[in-house]
């Protein structure tokens, strides 16, 4: 039985019809997501935790040692710039301060005689009467005088400073952040009787592994999240990086100063999580609904001046939060194809439309 060349293309058609498929040149554009490449700014992000810090902090004591009378402050007290803190015994100092009282009203009373005595030389030679050895003489003993005067001052300011040493007392408007001393205590000299923190001005303080991106990260925004308070929420900036690793524990040291900083005591110590964005250079970034394969390799589709897909294999540095960051294979001002890329074939008609489209 033989069959004519029409009916065999009449039922080829009908076969092709009662499966749904259409001709290439025939079908519609597949609507899908265009997506423009462009060069961005790149920041990688790492996740750090640490604790808040004062942003100044110092440990004072006395300057000469003694038996500590008074700590007039407790951990947590606030105090303002020149506010007594902590005394020692005053009793040596005060002695030592009499004593020198006394030489210096000795040495104005010697200084004012030799003075006279100079007057009264001075008074004689001009009369003729006395001589120039003697005035002389007179000259000499009222510099001695001066001199001892000179130095019976000093005594008695270094006796009054040193009594002044005997209370410790703020530098400036601060937070006590520890009491190293109490009464009874025999401190040393310079020895470390509080601990304060500056009243204002807070940093986060991370420890965080050596990495490349760290040379360009002073500035770099940094997220703050509490740990011990969970509602904390707080933005800062780095403002200093260790230039070494700290051999004890293998990691940098990274202080970033907290923007508006709340003043609470409480918070200092705090254990808080940070999210670092350093900068990274610039790069080409892409939806991940973009990334294809292609003979295995990495690929994306690429749209032509005639709206036609086509597979252009790119290369992959590497992966943010859903965005494949491409280091070659497309360039800025082209079209890629996001949403939708899964129905594509080479030369596939598209436009851009809802994804996923027919």
């Amino acid at each position: 039985m033989t069959h004519r060349p029409e009916a065999r293309l009449l039922a080829a058609w009908a076969l092709a019809c009662l499966g749904g498929a259409w001709p290439a040149s025939a079908q519609p554009p597949l609507l899908v997501e265009y997506v423009q490449v462009r060069r961005t700014n790149l920041t990688f992000d790492a996740a750090l935790t640490g604790t808040i810090a004062a942003k100044d902090s110092v440990d004072i004591g006395f300057r000469l040692g003694g038996r500590v009378t008074e700590v007039l402050v407790r951990e947590g007290d606030r105090v303002a710039e020149g506010q007594p803190l902590a005394r020692t015994d005053p009793l040596q100092q005060e002695q030592a301060l009499q004593v020198a009282r006394a030489a210096v009203v000795a040495a104005e009373a010697s200084e004012a005689q030799a003075r006279q005595a100079l007057e009264r030389a001075d008074a004689m030679l001009r009369r003729g009467v006395g001589t120039r050895a003697a005035f002389d003489a007179a000259s000499q003993g009222l510099s001695a005088a001066t001199g001892a005067l000179t130095q019976a001052r000093a005594t008695l300011g270094q006796a009054e400073r040193a009594l002044e040493d005997t209370v410790i007392r703020a530098p400036s408007d601060a937070i006590v952040t520890a009491r190293q001393a109490e009464p009874g205590q025999i401190v040393g000299a310079a020895q470390a009787v509080i601990s304060l923190a500056s009243a204002t001005g807070r940093e986060a303080v991370f420890l965080t592994p050596d990495t490349p991106l760290l040379r360009d990260a002073i500035g770099a925004p940094v997220s703050l999240n509490g740990i011990d308070f969970p509602e904390l929420r707080m933005q800062a900036r780095v403002t200093e990086i260790a230039p070494l690793v700290d051999p004890a524990t293998g990691s940098v040291t990274v202080r970033a100063e907290i923007e508006d900083a709340p003043v609470s005591t409480s918070l200092l110590g705090a254990a808080v999580r940070g999210a670092v964005h350093f900068p990274a250079g610039t790069g080409i970034a892409v939806p991940w609904t973009a990334l294809t394969a292609a003979g295995g390799q990495p690929a994306v589709w690429l749209v032509d001046a005639e709206h036609r897909a086509r597979l252009a294999p790119v290369r992959i540095e590497r992966f943010i939060n859903g965005t494949v960051i491409l280091a070659e294979g497309v360039e800025p001002g082209q079209i890629v194809v996001g949403a939708g890329s899964q129905m594509l074939y080479p030369g596939r008609q598209v436009a851009a439309g809802p994804a996923g489209g027919k």
